[in-house]
């Protein structure tokens, strides 16, 4: 594709490859179904199409697995302090002994909202790793995994559960069930607040959109149902009432694919960027304990510090022999206190440009889905209300009939 997927999965066009500018395109398709029973797994054909002098060809094709993404998410999220990375799709156990179409369509769009969103990103596409995820043969990414070590070896389950334990202690510090050392910022503490809220409201609002998707499959499977009861009912009547009821039957089939198609535009187009966004959020609640780590690291390096530092003092004093082993140990601690300071200090300047970034995308993509919400919900009003309407004067004259 020629254009980059925000995170609605809509699509923009900041760097075309009919340009002269530099540009990075990427899209996931074909997925293929391979083993069976919890071996089972779905491939993914990874096509790139770039002008960057750093990458082996203008276009390259690569195969990926589910695993491969865990795995480049990991990297950057260990690797990129104060950015947040953006999220996957979860990892149903459920799902991965069905492997439904529609599952695998709304996977294979979310693994693409996803590797789009770092190759726009103006940091993340400047990543070795994913230069490497984009290029490197299918016996290469196998390899990099099997090397992983510390977070990057565990599983995408236990990966998980570290962002729940994050998260959860991020809720305790905000709702001030834990005291521990932290920022006094007043707009920091906003920001924390405002990201809470919108992370209840945004499951609020996918909770219901969810029961919208199942409201219109329930009901286009009772007109379903009742279609062929009618038709069967007109069959048996072989008059001007039986022609009625039969084209009654047929109606209401009609109607029933006509909300099952709807239905599954309101899952695609509406529930999964809203369900989306709810795990975009987690990731920046996951980037909010990396803040608070740094900035307890820095807080507690520098009283460590200072301790050093009056121990230095009474050390010269006295003209003890222990002065240049702790003039040593004082230098060394001064350089790690001030990387620490350093590396606090880059990640609030990340986290507000990146704030500006979510906040604008945020408005462009919750507008697009609600504007596709509204467009479905109008459409399909107005298909089943002239549906119903084109029929009525049959029955009329179906009921003048009976009635001479």
């Amino acid at each position: 594709m020629n254009s980059l997927k925000t995170l609605s999965g809509s699509s923009q066009s900041p760097r075309s490859p009919s340009s002269s500018q530099p540009f990075l395109s990427v899209s996931v398709t074909d997925p293929v179904k391979l083993g069976n029973g919890v071996q089972a797994y779905i491939s993914y054909r990874v096509i790139t199409k770039t002008n960057f002098p750093e990458y082996q060809a203008p276009e390259k094709i690569v195969i990926r697995r589910y695993s491969d993404f865990v795995w480049l998410r990991d990297r950057l999220f260990e690797k990129y302090k104060g950015i947040f990375i953006p999220p996957l799709p979860e990892k149903s156990a459920v799902e991965k002994f069905r492997f439904s179409a529609e599952f695998i369509e709304m996977r294979r769009q979310a693994l693409d909202v996803f590797v789009n969103r770092i190759a726009s990103h103006r940091e993340l596409h400047q990543s070795e790793d994913l230069r490497l995820f984009l290029q490197a043969e299918e016996e290469t990414m196998e390899r990099l995994r099997s090397q992983e070590t510390g977070i990057f070896k565990k599983k995408p389950a236990d990966l998980m559960q570290i962002f729940k334990d994050v998260q959860s202690k991020v809720s305790d510090v905000v709702l001030g069930k834990e005291k521990p050392v932290e920022e006094t910022d007043p707009e920091y503490e906003k920001m924390k607040h405002y990201i809470f809220e919108l992370e209840n409201h945004l499951a609020e609002a996918q909770k219901h959109a969810y029961r919208l998707v199942k409201r219109h499959r329930e009901l286009g499977q009772s007109l379903s149902d009742f279609g062929k009861a009618v038709k069967l009912l007109g069959a048996s009547e072989g008059n001007a009432l039986g022609k009625a009821f039969s084209e009654l039957g047929m109606k209401s089939e009609i109607l029933s694919v006509k909300l099952q198609k709807e239905a599954h535009q309101l899952l695609m187009n509406f529930e999964e960027p809203l369900k989306d966004y709810v795990r975009a959020v987690q990731s920046i609640k996951a980037t909010i304990a990396e803040r608070a780590n740094a900035f307890r690291r820095q807080c507690e390096l520098a009283e460590t510090l200072k301790l050093k530092e009056i121990n230095l003092d009474k050390l010269t004093l006295i003209r003890s022999d222990k002065v240049a082993e702790a003039e040593h140990e004082y230098k060394e601690l001064k350089a790690e206190s001030e990387q620490a300071t350093h590396t606090f200090e880059t990640i609030v300047k990340l986290m507000n440009e990146e704030m500006e970034r979510f906040q604008e995308q945020k408005t462009l993509d919750m507008g697009i889905a609600f504007h596709e919400f509204a467009k479905g919900q109008a459409r399909l009003a107005n298909g089943i209300a002239d549906a119903w309407r084109s029929f009525i004067p049959k029955l009329e004259s179906c009921s003048s009939l009976v009635e001479n």
